[in-house]
């Protein structure tokens, strides 16, 4: 079965190559339906890299459910599963939650998505909904067609009526864990976050403003201990973050000027698989 994928997959880039182009690795990795059988690890960086021996969140448990399952991106390395869980019992204690509602992760061997994300290559990224988890017996349909609640007012400037407190304890909670590297949220909940945080604000330092993320939050795992090949982010800049979360406010609401001597934009160029650590292509040959 390893030569038989071995040889598709050589088979597809040959003939992608006989009319100009190697397969694009979204389409590779997109297609993958399982995980490899494989030991966990996790190779190259967040936004360029792949994901072996994923193990797939369970679509329901106590305090958690998996969201969007048509797309499959219920698969992580064993610690991020292993976070969900832990950061999902927290939730279920907070007033109005009896758990949280779990976003993406990542496809079952990591890579580049077809759609939606350019980071999740890892097994490392978890998107978290900002709905709290009220139900957790919502059907396969339900979840499909439920949405998110947004929680921004002004562009991300400020939180609106949808923050509560719980949302504030739930980002502590996830930000405190020693495995998390860096959790991404609008502007205006970092800011709302610094001013009522009346306690240790040392997480505050791993909680950082991001375009978008105000219908969930973005949890970004360290890469684990001993996974050789894999690339962690640099580490947020010291100190708790609250003056740049400030200035990205005053940035929404009063937009600098454009710069005329900015370079236009490059296009993203989409990765083939050489593009990816070496090791993804053991990573898709596989069992």
């Amino acid at each position: 079965m390893i030569l038989l994928r071995f040889l598709a997959i050589i088979a597809a880039m040959t003939l992608a190559g006989t009319v100009g182009a190697q397969p694009l690795a979204k389409q590779l990795f997109g297609a993958q339906k399982q995980s490899s059988q494989q030991r966990p690890a996790a190779f190259g960086s967040y936004s360029r890299g792949c994901a072996a021996g994923s193990v797939q969140l369970p679509e329901t448990g106590p305090t958690w459910q998996a969201m969007r399952l048509s797309r499959n991106r219920n698969w992580g390395h064993p610690q991020a599963v292993d976070y969900v869980q832990d950061l999902s019992k927290f939730a279920a204690r907070q007033p109005g939650w009896n758990g949280l509602y779990v976003g993406d992760i990542s496809q079952p061997r990591g890579g580049p998505m077809t759609s939606g994300h350019r980071s999740h290559q890892l097994g490392l990224d978890i998107d978290i909904w900002m709905l709290p988890g009220d139900n957790m017996r919502l059907s396969r349909k339900a979840r499909e067609n439920i949405s998110s609640i947004s929680l921004r007012r002004a562009n991300g400037a400020y939180v609106n009526g949808n923050w509560t407190k719980q949302h504030h304890a739930v980002l502590r909670e996830a930000a405190k864990d020693k495995r998390v590297a860096r959790i991404f949220v609008f502007p205006g909940a970092k800011v709302q976050m610094c001013n009522d945080e009346k306690g240790n604000r040392a997480y505050l330092r791993k909680i950082r403003p991001w375009w978008g993320h105000h219908y969930h939050f973005h949890v970004r795992l360290k890469c684990p201990k001993g996974s050789r090949g894999c690339v962690n982010q640099d580490a947020p800049p010291k100190g708790d973050g609250c003056a740049e979360a400030q200035q990205w406010v005053r940035n929404i609401l009063n937009p600098p000027p454009p710069d005329p001597n900015a370079p236009a934009p490059k296009k993203r160029r989409e990765y083939v698989l050489t593009d990816l650590p070496q090791q993804c292509a053991a990573v898709l040959q596989s069992n």
